[in-house]
């Protein structure tokens, strides 16, 4: 086993390093004898000088330098910044693949399912001659298919590369009657986006008689405003009067008001609605749903997919919510929109997370997924820190539009028949909280429950999350439930979470890095999981993700993309057996040091390419032209 040097050694035992986890010694290492182990071990896996000499088919970033440590003031410049521009957010300038970039001559659909007449005819731009097809197609993958043993029948066909597993030498794909059988009528993924549904949304046939109800009420009011605004305006025009010709005409005025009721000036309410201008949903004619004492895995955008899901409800979450869906693009019929949707019948308490910044919208969207979705709860997201999102008024800047936030709330509560949901931060800037003002007013706007990250918009990851004022802010919320959300990376640390007083726990980056955790928390114990463990929980993710995208080329790089994803936040994880200090902080970087074995060691690595040979190891060789750079930038390491 490679060791470090004397001299780093010896820095490390005396003095720990900041920022740093801290690990046993004797596992420590350089970051030249690290990738230089790395390397030897993977061309000798791969059968020595041979393959030694071949170019590397992958295309991928260099790895990251080590996160600059905060300056000291006497350190900064003269503009009371470190040197040079820190990077923080997502890689915006990472290239983006098209899907048919490696698939150019697919097999037409028509062939696929049981050589029926293609529709297009001539016109169809796909092969149809199945021998043309198998000479081009790329090696298959492995010699079993996970669709055909699990449900008996593959529904790629010769497309899937696991084909050999389920096709007959005259190119006929196989069935397994009893399976086939067991899952007849069985609806395994629920919430798709139908095509009927889809054209009715493109061409903007879908009734919204609810969302119309309410939608009208809030014009009402408005009107009202500003009749209750012109008269005093009147008042003030009849004091100024000194000769009482306008006293008499605003007299006249009141005169009719009084006789025609409709005319009334409105009550004065706390928000837009009166109990006169419509009829609420009792809260018990609402399903319910227990929140209390649950673990809440965290609604992660591209990483919380549906495959990763159902990984980590293996484990133990017991809440599990579904991407951030723009409401635009769901009212649009948008198919990539709708998958964000999707339900496993493993998740048994679902919900789902919708952005966006006007009543009108945000109203229609709820109607919309109440009518045509099965979900146990719907978030609304006034928590997302990036650009594209706050600028435009949604996410954080919901929290300082209460206006139209009370608005959004009470109009997705009217037309839902299911909970209603709020994710926040603090607040939007670092030393200006205000969630501990809005928790009041969205108890009587009638939330259901609210779940706070303990940071703000501008201080995003660079500090700890608050759970002081994530406490103070429970007491507020009572008897409304209240999650707490920041900075869970053991049991130790979801114990301490819980002595906070929140109803329960959102873990998010903390699941990322090791599903395990909701294992460890409700068994009460530190897992010094193996790397053979880590590789079968990767093999879990590649069979459901090979159900979900497709075992077709398409679907096989899909999931290669998705992995690799979660990949730039697992290899932050560090073995209990390693640690000097357990448990390890999410906030410390791993340095440099060798695992107790070679797939240990690669499982450690931060470097891109790395992370592609995990890949290949389940999902075989990347196409020539592949290439990936992380979408985020993951600031632990920069």
């Amino acid at each position: 086993m490679e060791t470090a040097t004397e001299q780093t050694t010896e820095k490390r035992t005396d003095v720990a390093v900041k920022g740093e986890a801290a690990i046993k010694p004797e596992f420590l290492t350089t970051k030249e004898k690290f990738h230089g182990f790395v390397d030897s071990e993977c061309q000798r896996s791969k059968g020595g000088d041979n393959d030694a000499d071949e170019e590397p088919k992958t295309t991928s970033a260099e790895e990251p330098e080590p996160k600059r440590l905060k300056l000291d003031p006497e350190d900064r410049n003269s503009s009371g910044k470190p040197d040079g521009k820190r990077l923080r957010g997502q890689n915006k300038s990472r290239p983006h693949t098209k899907p048919t970039t490696y698939d150019e001559k697919r097999l037409c659909l028509s062939v696929i399912q049981n050589n029926r007449e293609c529709s297009f005819g001539d016109k169809c731009h796909f092969l149809h001659n199945v021998a043309d097809y198998m000479a081009s197609k790329p090696a298959d993958i492995g010699e079993s298919c996970y669709l055909y043993e699990t449900y008996g029948k593959c529904m790629y066909g010769l497309s899937c590369r696991f084909a050999k597993a389920h096709t007959t030498p005259d190119f006929k794909t196989m069935e397994k009657a009893d399976l086939v059988k067991a899952y007849e009528g069985r609806i395994v993924v629920k919430n798709s986006l139908s095509k009927d549904l889809q054209n009715r949304l493109r061409k903007h046939s879908v009734p919204f008689k609810k969302s119309a109800e309410y939608l009208k009420t809030l014009a009402n009011n408005k009107d009202k405003r500003e009749q209750q605004g012109n008269g005093n305006a009147c008042a003030a025009e009849v004091s100024a009067d000194p000769t009482g010709e306008k006293q008499r005409s605003s007299a006249e005025a009141q005169t009719e008001l009084q006789a025609s009721p409709d005319k009334q000036p409105p009550i004065k309410t706390v928000g837009p609605l009166t109990d006169s201008d419509v009829i609420k949903l009792r809260s018990c004619e609402k399903k319910q749903v227990d929140f209390t004492d649950k673990l809440y895995l965290a609604p992660l955008t591209t990483c919380g997919n549906l495959p990763f899901r159902r990984v980590c409800k293996r484990f133990g979450a017991d809440i599990t919510c579904g991407e951030m869906a723009m409401c635009t693009n769901l009212l649009q019929g948008q198919q990539s929109e709708w998958a964000l949707l999707k339900r496993h019948e493993s998740e048994d308490v679902f919900g789902v997370q919708v952005e966006g910044c006007f009543p009108d919208t945000m109203t229609r969207c709820a109607e919309l997924i109440n009518n045509n979705t099965e979900v146990d709860f719907v978030d609304i997201n006034s928590g997302c820190p990036i650009d594209l999102v706050y600028k435009k008024g949604g996410g954080c800047g919901l929290m300082t539009r209460t206006r139209k936030f009370e608005q959004i709330v009470k109009g997705m509560n009217y037309v839902l028949d299911v909970p209603l949901t709020v994710k926040i931060r603090t607040g939007v800037q670092e030393k200006s909280n205000i969630a501990h003002k809005l928790i009041p007013e969205m108890k009587n706007w009638g939330v259901s429950m609210v779940t706070l990250h303990g940071r703000s918009r501008e201080q995003r990851y660079t500090k700890l999350a608050d759970w002081d004022y994530i406490n103070t802010c429970a007491k507020l919320a009572s008897p409304v439930p209240l999650f707490g959300n920041g900075d869970i990376l053991s049991y130790e640390d979801a114990m301490k979470a819980r002595e906070t007083g929140v109803s329960g726990i959102m873990i998010a980056r903390g699941a990322l890095i090791k599903p395990w955790i909701f294992t460890e928390i409700k068994e009460s114990r530190h897992w010094d999981i193996s790397s053979t463990e880590r590789l079968d929980i990767l093999k879990d993710f590649t069979n459901f993700g090979l159900e979900h995208w497709g075992s077709d080329t398409r679907g096989v790089e899909k999931t290669r993309t998705f992995m690799l994803e979660w990949l730039s936040f697992m290899c932050r994880y560090i073995p209990v057996g390693l640690l000097e200090r357990v448990p390890q902080k999410i906030n410390e970087r791993p340095p440099y040091y060798m695992g107790r074995n070679y797939l240990e060691s690669l499982m450690a690595s931060q470097n891109v390419g790395d992370w592609v040979r995990i890949s290949e190891m389940l999902l075989g060789p990347v196409p020539k032209n592949f290439n990936f750079l992380p979408k985020h930038k993951a600031n632990a390491y920069k």
